[in-house]
């Protein structure tokens, strides 16, 4: 059963109209995004730069292990979020697995569609790397199209020879840009989040010209065998419950390691919700998952 807490942040997104309408307003949409952001704790220390182009910044908190890394991708359907919108996220992210957070400001669509998302991941993951930190010790993670991008990035990794990350975490994943899972419809008066009739509308602002159904936009379709461990977390009153579901069936199926913990009536991205006790029992669940694939046997206090 969903906590209080849970249904009643659900009823006041519903009742607040921010993610409602059959409407594209990227301007307005990009505004409701940053009017729900919440404040980064005083205790996480965050630094700002600048490589190649690439908006990134270093999130860290008192304790954790600079010989490891979360690689991580905001959400936002490919056209909105920012490092701003998630710098509060990221910042319990890197508690949760002591280790720092490196926050990547790709370029976003309209502006810039696809491929350009998939390379500033790409870019930003051989960054990592080439400052000493090694695959096995770095996970990438993301929430929504964010969580698409981190598959997606993953597919573009072997299909160029580099080495794979330690695993990948998947908040809500946007795995499939054709809109051909049932929970689109089944889930569509259930979401608060995310409004069913503007899946399509959203995916073609970013993919343009290119099929909807190729992997490296909707990674849910591409060969997953040779992927490093998954843990995919989705709230299962979500229209994208099922890009969810079928990844984890499809990287079981192919040899892949997939963990999919379904929460009970929770909504799209819920983690970013710092109030919610179901976000701290799924971080908590990110930081033992990132110690198993990072090979850390130290336990949580």
């Amino acid at each position: 059963m969903a906590s209080e807490e849970m249904r009643a942040m659900a009823d006041m997104l519903r009742e607040s109209g921010l993610f409602s309408g059959s409407e594209i307003n990227v301007a307005e949409m990009r505004e409701n995004m940053v009017s729900m952001t919440a404040p980064m704790a005083d205790h996480v220390t965050r630094k700002d730069f600048n490589v190649d182009g690439i908006p990134l910044c270093h999130i860290t908190v008192a304790g954790v292990r600079e010989d490891r890394g979360l690689l991580y991708l905001h959400g936002g359907g490919y056209m909105l979020g920012s490092l701003d919108t998630h710098a509060e996220l990221m910042g319990r992210l890197a508690e949760a697995c002591r280790a720092p957070v490196l926050g990547v400001d790709y370029r976003l669509a309209p502006e810039n569609p696809y491929p350009a998302a998939v390379e500033d991941a790409v870019a930003s993951y051989d960054r990592l790397l080439a400052n000493g930190i090694r695959p096995d010790q770095v996970v990438i993670a993301g929430d929504s199209a964010g969580g698409g991008l981190t598959l997606a990035c993953l597919l573009a990794l072997k299909a160029q020879g580099k080495p794979q990350p330690a695993g990948a975490v998947l908040l809500s994943p946007w795995t499939d840009l054709t809109g051909s899972g049932e929970s689109s419809r089944s889930r569509a008066a259930l979401d608060p989040m995310i409004s069913a009739e503007n899946l399509l509308p959203t995916a073609k602002l970013y993919i343009g010209d290119t099929d909807p159904a190729d992997p490296g936009v909707s990674p849910l379709f591409g060969d997953l065998t040779g992927l490093p461990p998954l843990l995919i977390q989705v709230g299962d009153h979500e229209v994208l419950l099922d890009d969810s579901t079928r990844l984890a069936e499809r990287a079981v199926a192919q040899g892949v390691t997939a963990e999919l913990e379904i929460y009970e009536e929770a909504f799209h991205v819920f983690q970013a919700m710092p109030g919610l006790p179901e976000s701290g029992d799924a971080l908590a669940s990110i930081g033992r998952f990132f110690d198993r694939v990072t090979g850390v046997k130290e336990k949580h206090k």
